[in-house]
């Protein structure tokens, strides 16, 4: 058949909030004009992000019954560990309550003030655990990825060239590792080809550097793998994965995204010596290694989860969903990043609202503008979150000014997306009226989650 259809059939509803527009002004003036201040209940359709607020299947709530809260070597801890093993092969898996942990243990045991890591792309929270220790974060996306509407596959990828001077330059002695993230989210949900891998695992060796995957979104990666990188067709997720993960030195991970769970993650490697501290540090902060802040149900339902994320069935409406709602934004003339990422559609701010400088926050003014005028909640990654300063403290802008809406894992139907498709026109039709935000408010780091700001 052309139609794809959600591979799943619904049990349960819950309800969603009505809210009317004069109740979302009010409601988001009193958040500080900030959409992470609001309390869900007055958003109607909620895509700030695709972690953890997914919907589980009846297999990962029956899995769940059978948790074992023994506190050392349950029995969920060891079906968690033989199905992260399955998909990666390490050596040492650590379970954590997030990835964000395992990111903090992987900085904290690894890094020290001076060193520096290069990254496709890292997202927010990777670079915030990284520069907390001193360290340096430093972006290397591909050529192709500047290039925000061009329909190149694989513009997730990272600049080899650029990591090879970077790595000629700076030697083993400042670099401890590098991290390639599958998908490149802060790139537009872009995927990474396993050429690129591989040329870029080639490139590591030579200089005796570790390379670290950002597993989050692994399946959704191998799905574009499959479909679109030469001698992959009809290859199994399972196996792609693996071939992914064989590239790798360790990993980390939030199940929280393609582990279809509401909480969990892991960090994993094959260096003994690393296994050690990492373990040390999460006894110390997360918990004992065979639970890491994890309750038995929770390990259960993330080892299930991992295996159906790699359904092709499942990768196959998820990404139809996602493409469904690009090609009809498309149609309609907003400025989004081509192709498709596999989690989520990123809105062009700069070029939606072309009357706002990047010091206006223009991806502020669009997602408080999606809120107010249907109830829809998406997140900014431009200036807000990926702006830097200068010495003198200066703010730089960050090299895009993007709007993510994440998609939910199996929790909205087609006409959710219509109606949120239908929103977007709305606000992009009326988009001069878009007002610029300064901000009166902010943290050290991670500003982006509890900044205020002020409408000019």
């Amino acid at each position: 058949m052309q139609t794809i259809i959600e591979p799943f059939r619904i049990k349960m509803t819950e309800a969603l909030p009505i809210t009317r527009r004069s109740d979302r002004e009010i409601n988001l003036a009193a958040a500080g004009h900030n959409v992470f201040l609001l309390d869900a209940d007055a958003v109607t359709i909620d895509l700030l992000t695709d972690s953890g607020t997914g919907a589980m299947s009846d297999r990962q709530w029956a899995a769940m019954l059978e948790g074992d809260e023994s506190y050392a070597g349950s029995r969920s801890w060891r079906r968690f560990e033989k199905t992260v093993r399955e998909i990666t092969n390490f050596r040492h898996i650590f379970p954590t309550h997030q990835g964000r942990a395992a990111e903090r243990i992987l900085a904290a045991t690894r890094l020290r003030t001076g060193d520096i890591v290069p990254n496709n792309g890292h997202f927010d929270t990777t670079r915030a655990n990284i520069e907390y220790v001193g360290a340096e974060a430093i972006n290397l996306p591909s050529p192709e990825s500047q290039d925000l509407y061009s329909e190149t596959r694989f513009k997730g990828n990272m600049d080899v060239a650029a990591l090879e001077r970077l790595l000629a330059r700076e030697g083993r002695r400042r670099i401890p590792f590098c991290m390639i993230t599958v998908t490149n989210n802060t790139g537009g949900g872009q995927p990474v080809s396993l050429d690129n891998m591989r040329r870029v695992k080639r490139i590591l060796d030579k200089h005796g550097v570790p390379l670290i995957i950002d597993a989050c979104r692994f399946a959704e990666n191998a799905f574009f793998i499959r479909e679109h990188e030469a001698g992959y067709s009809g290859t199994s997720l399972l196996d792609i994965a693996r071939e992914m993960f064989s590239l790798a030195d360790g990993a980390t991970m939030s199940a929280k995204k393609d582990g279809l769970a509401n909480i969990g993650g892991f960090l994993a490697c094959n260096d003994d010596s690393w296994a050690v501290d990492f373990r040390n540090l999460l006894i110390l902060t997360e918990g004992f290694p065979t639970y890491g802040g994890l309750a038995g149900r929770d390990l259960e339902a993330i080892a299930v989860g991992l295996m159906e994320a790699l359904e092709a069935d499942y990768q196959r409406y998820r990404h139809a969903t996602v493409e469904y709602v690009a090609a009809a934004l498309v149609a309609r003339g907003a400025p989004i990043v081509r192709p498709a990422g596999g989690h989520a559609i990123f809105l062009d701010a700069a070029a939606f609202c072309p009357h706002l400088k990047a010091s206006d926050f223009p991806g502020v003014g669009l997602v408080n503008a999606l809120f107010i005028e249907g109830g829809v909640r998406a997140v900014e990654l431009g200036s807000v979150m990926f702006g830097t300063r200068a010495p003198d403290g200066a703010e730089i802008a960050a090299p895009h000014e993007l709007v993510r809406l994440a998609f939910p894992r199996r929790v909205y139907t087609q006409s959710h997306f219509d109606y949120v498709i239908e929103v977007i026109d709305q606000v992009f039709r009326a988009r001069a009226s878009i007002p610029a935000y300064r901000i009166v408010e902010q943290a050290p780091f991670l500003r982006h989650f509890t900044a205020r700001f002020m409408p000019i």
